[in-house]
């Protein structure tokens, strides 16, 4: 009897301990938008439904009709495609692809890039000053294949959440 009476003292200390330990949990997250320093953009890390998801298919290889098929192939996931062709930049890209896109599609290239396996370059593709919430898919040289659904939903569970671009601030979430 003695016993429980001692459990059940040592419950209520842990208790108590937990909810103090939450009241006064001072750890920051990500900076909100509304502490955002003026003149930063927000980005939106919100990791959308391909049917949700705005792109551009651009082939940057010499193999003609690469962004044809692989938008076909986009668009039969349900992705929204409203461009394909040769890259308007003529940027060469010698890695699988590259992803280019701006604030308000930060959380959308993280999707992408599972499509990729998390292969695809970023380095020079996010635009701070990118406004609309279009990923550009640019081919590259050693682009094979998409993955499949499966490859695709371990990939994003490798890649974690989306992190903030420098001198950005997370966008308000909706509830």
């Amino acid at each position: 009897m003695r016993a429980l009476v001692v459990v059940g003292v040592l419950v209520v200390f842990a208790l108590v301990f937990v909810a103090v330990a939450l009241v006064r949990d001072s750890q920051g997250g990500e900076a909100p938008a509304a502490s955002c320093p003026e003149g930063w953009p927000q980005a939106d890390l919100k990791l959308r439904e391909a049917k949700d998801i705005k792109i551009n298919v651009y082939n940057a290889t010499d193999n003609v009709g690469l962004a044809d098929s692989v938008a076909e192939d986009f668009a039969g996931r349900e992705f929204q495609v409203k461009k394909k062709g040769n890259d308007p930049k003529k940027k060469a890209v010698e890695g699988v692809a590259l992803l280019r896109y701006g604030p308000k599609a930060v959380g959308s290239a993280q999707v992408l890039q599972a499509f990729f396996l998390g292969k695809a370059e970023t380095e020079g593709g996010y635009d701070p000053k990118r406004e609309d919430d279009v990923v550009d898919v640019v081919l590259g040289d050693q682009f094979q294949q998409l993955a499949t659904p499966t490859e695709v939903n371990q990939s994003l569970v490798d890649l974690g959440s989306p992190q903030l671009p420098p001198g950005t601030c997370a966008a308000k979430t909706e509830a």
